[in-house]
């Protein structure tokens, strides 16, 4: 019998959070996992399929085979499992829409059509390859991510769907028959996206999503379904004996061709691989881009083209071929020479400028996340970490503005216009790049963009061997230093070209390690840590790999809550290690100069920060850390250029816009400007928790007490209540009145405190709301005692700011050699 579940109830080691769906496969519920700190989606499978021991044997076996598939658009299965005799199935979960609400919210045209036909096929590629059917591809089993990301749900799963719906549902799901789903005479799937031979009940093979693929893609392009009737026998009489109806005559003829093949009813006639329908989806898309770009260069109200970035010899070369011609007003053959010559001139014009115009030197450039094109999601470090090197080697130039990494990825996975990412980080250029991984073999393909005359400067292809990696990446960033039209001098050429490790284990294990960096959770950390050890294990002398354990200690406190008196003096080692190595390295600069700050040591502090931003004056972070320690030292205006420097560097950076917001709440006391900037965050990153804090602190000082909670606690629930989100919410719940709440976050944070995953200075930001001042100067001795870097902000911490008139928190100041004037 299967169990009840409500919210907060629980299965296995799953919170119950919420009821998301129920269909003929059970019910599924929004849960989180325990143990490994993340939301899943829980499948429970009926009573009836679980008591069918033949039927979850079959079932069991296909899922572990599904559960093996390793693809960025396929639902990844992380459990098949039973608890208390509820079977059920644990998977990622998707916040998204499915293809049919996806499509109703944002009417598809044929660009978009594509994007998401292409994604689909690629997943089907996969599975096929792995021999995995999935027999049930429709809109409802697609998944569409607010960042552009398809994901195909329920493989593996099809194959225990044996119910029957009533006749006139349109999407009914059929078993019209109790035998195996494996065996002959089974017609099993959803009825409008059936293949003939699944109608017919006959054995099915992967030519039989190809089928259903075909329909969907139809029923993209058309926006109705191809195959129709008022019952389900007469939907399956269309789908064996009645051609679709024609495409709109607007559907370019190739994508009409690839349709019609899709959907012979004889599968020996359709296309025999899914890859081949993928591979003809994207040359369509190709040339339909390509001639969008034509087009583009010719006038549509005028025969004569548009001429100017063509060089004049081109011009020349072209007119005699017309001039000697004789031609009356009215004769047809001067249309005919017109049209040719305007053709020619539009096609000349497009290549002309592609490769032969001159251009000036490009000054500002964005360096895309480049593109995981190898269709497996492990070798995704490969591409994020190329695309991070790139930008650190061209941030090295003093006369190019590179946008960090932060402002980038922010792109990823989107497929946002050039010219709107151009507006957006205020640059001339975009480079684009995409990575395939076939076993020993790299190929990297580029593009480079002028985004404000939306022109291609130029493309290349890089085919390497994997152990020449390393060599890739400085040819790579001198082409592209080329291509800009920067004249570099032969110390410019010596940084930009520049390897850390001639290692190629040491530098895929560094990549892997900055992967794993980026994502700042305490496992992720974790693996980063692993990885860098790794590199330097591989080579002993690699400066950067020190230098990101050093990031790594350092952030420890922040995001696992280990004491700072446990992890920065390994930081401080590791960020020491990498200057002895290379003493011209910005970052280590950085990280040693924020480590010192949570040291206390000033001087030193402030040292390493100036001689960072001066090694690489593009660097934000250096700008971002130095405004922390002038708000510490009081030097609030001085700090108020330095966060504002940093956020012309990355406009799109959550953790320096938030800064922003701190400013105006904490220093200038202008808690609207501190909303304004907050709400344009979360516009941009609706799960950064941060954000909402800060939004939340500001409505409390305007007064908004309601809205001041509901934003606190959504910041809790984003960052799985973490202790600096629940100090500012008890902080909140204690400023307006909700005794009793803010007393029980104390508790849960004191038993933070015990388990090494929270610091004293946030249990006393609560009990300062709750006027008890002895208890806050307490729990910030404790700090104190074990010198908590964190507790040099008190100065200006506006939670603190109801102490700041108590000589005990001058006496704290004094005591960490900062100025007791507050």
């Amino acid at each position: 019998m299967n169990k009840e579940l409500s919210p907060n109830g629980s299965l296995s080691h799953y919170r119950i959070i919420s009821k998301i769906g129920a269909g003929g496969m059970g019910e599924v519920f929004l849960a989180h996992d325990t143990k490994l700190d993340r939301k899943v989606a829980l499948k429970i499978l009926p009573k009836e399929f679980a008591e069918d021991a033949d039927r979850m044997n079959r079932f069991v076996r296909e899922a572990k085979s599904a559960s093996a598939l390793n693809h960025p658009n396929i639902i990844t299965i992380y459990e098949i499992g039973e608890s208390d005799g509820t079977h059920f199935i644990a998977t990622e979960f998707i916040d998204g829409k499915t293809l049919s609400d996806f499509a109703k919210a944002n009417p598809l045209n044929i660009k978009s059509a594509l994007e998401i036909a292409i994604q689909v096929a690629s997943a089907l590629d996969e599975a096929h390859a792995a021999g995995i059917v999935h027999r049930d591809i429709k809109p409802d089993n697609v998944m569409i991510r607010a960042n552009g990301l398809v994901k195909i749900l329920d493989f593996g799963i099809a194959k225990l769907a044996e119910q029957k719906k009533s006749a006139g549902e349109e999407d009914a799901t059929l078993a019209l028959t109790p035998r195996s789903s494996t065996e002959p005479g089974m017609i099993i799937g959803t009825v409008n996206y059936m293949s003939p031979e699944q109608a017919k009940g006959k054995e099915v093979d992967a030519r039989t999503d190809i089928f259903s693929f075909g329909i969907m893609l139809y029923e993209m392009i058309a926006g109705q379904k191809p195959f129709a009737g008022e019952t389900v026998m007469e939907m399956i009489g269309a789908i064996l004996h009645k051609e679709p109806q024609p495409l709109p005559a607007e559907v370019p003829a190739e994508i009409n061709k690839i349709i019609s093949k899709c959907l012979r009813k004889d599968r020996d006639e359709r296309y025999q691989t899914i890859k081949d329908v993928g591979n003809d989806l994207k040359d369509v898309k190709q040339e339909l881009e390509f001639q969008n770009k034509l087009e583009r260069t010719v006038s549509s109200d005028n025969v004569e083209p548009k001429t100017q970035i063509l060089n004049a010899a081109t011009v020349n070369e072209i007119q005699p071929a017309t001039t000697n011609q004789t031609i009356t007003k009215s004769s047809p053959v001067k249309f005919l020479a017109i049209g040719l010559l305007s053709a020619v001139l539009a096609v000349g014009g497009f290549f002309g400028y592609k490769y032969l115009s001159p251009t000036k030197q490009i000054e500002s450039i964005a360096v895309m996340p480049f593109v995981n094109a190898s269709g497996n999601a492990d070798v995704e470090y490969l591409s994020d970490g190329m695309t991070e090197t790139l930008i650190k080697s061209l941030s090295n130039l003093p006369n190019l503005n590179v946008k960090p990494r932060s402002s980038v990825f922010r792109y990823k996975g989107k497929d946002t216009d050039m010219k709107t990412i151009g507006k957006e980080l205020n640059v001339e250029a975009i480079l684009n790049g995409r990575v395939i991984q076939r076993s020993e073999q790299l190929t990297l393909s580029l593009e480079l963009i002028d985004v404000n005359n939306d022109k291609v400067l130029w493309t290349e292809q890089y085919q390497r061997k994997q152990s020449d990696l390393v060599s890739l990446q400085s040819e790579i960033a001198k082409d592209v230093s080329t291509k800009l039209k920067l004249k570099l001098s032969g110390v410019e050429e010596a940084k930009v070209t520049k390897t850390s490790t001639a290692n190629p284990e040491a530098y895929q294990a560094y990549l892997k390690g900055r992967y794993y960096w980026n994502r700042r959770t305490a496992v992720n950390l974790k693996k980063a840590i692993e990885q860098f050890k790794i590199a330097i294990d591989r080579d002993p002398n690699y400066a950067l790999a020190y230098a990101g354990l050093a990031d790594c200690y350092g952030v420890l406190n922040e995001y696992a809550g280990i004491p700072t008196s446990e992890t920065i003096p390994q930081a401080k080692a590791f960020a020491e290690r990498a200057l002895s190595l290379d003493g011209q390295l910005a970052e280590p600069h950085a990280s040693l100069g924020f480590i010192n700050m949570q040291l206390w040591q000033w001087a030193d502090a402030e040292k390493e920060l100036k001689q960072a931003i001066e090694l690489n004056p593009n660097y934000p972070t250096a700008y971002h850390w130095y405004s922390i320690f002038l708000k510490d030292q009081g030097r609030y205006d001085e700090a108020a250029v330095m966060i504002k420097r940093a956020k012309e560097l990355d406009p799109l950076s959550s953790v320096i816009s938030v800064n922003i917001s701190r400013m105006y709440l904490e220093l200038q006391n202008n808690p609207a400007a501190s909303i304004e900037n907050s709400l344009k965050i979360i516009e941009l990153d609706p799960n950064y928790p941060t954000a909402y804090e800060y939004l939340g602190l500001s409505y409390l000082k305007q007064g908004r007490s309601a809205d001041a909670i509901t934003a606190l606690e959504k910041a809790v629930e984003l960052a799985n209540r973490s202790g600096i989100t629940l100090c500012d919410l008890g902080y909140v719940y204690a400023a307006t009145g909700k005794r009793a709440e803010a007393i029980a976050l104390i508790k849960e944070l004191a038993d933070k405190y015990a388990r090494k995953e929270a610091i004293g200075q946030f249990i006393a930001v609560v009990y300062a709301g709750l006027g008890e001042k002895d208890k806050a100067f307490e729990w910030l001795e404790k700090d104190f005692q074990t010198r908590n870097g964190k507790l040099k902000e008190i100065r200006w911490q506006f939670t603190l700011e109801s102490l700041r008139d108590d000589p005990r928190l001058k006496d704290l100041l004094k005591r960490m050699g900062l100025p007791e004037s507050i």
